[in-house]
């Protein structure tokens, strides 16, 4: 069974696939230019001491991003 939820959501060490992206549009096209793309696998990697931001491998590369913008992104789990 499919559990949708949000990246910011996804724990470290977790992988899940992107559902979609609802940002407004700007910030929609950097997210998907950074290979935030429906489909695409992303894995949780790194938590900073903080919190915040949050290091994502996916396409290979790693990519920080901070909460609030990992929250538009929707993922799949399992």
């Amino acid at each position: 069974m499919e559990d949708i939820t949000t990246l910011d959501r996804l724990p470290v060490g977790s992988r899940a696939a992107v559902a979609a992206v609802s940002a407004p549009e700007s910030q929609r096209l950097r997210l998907l230019e950074l290979g935030f793309v429906p489909g695409g696998e992303v894995l949780a990697v790194q938590e900073s001491p903080w919190g915040d931001p949050v290091a994502y491998a996916v396409c290979g590369a790693v990519i920080a991003l901070r909460r609030t913008d990992a929250r538009q992104i929707a993922v799949r789990q399992g």
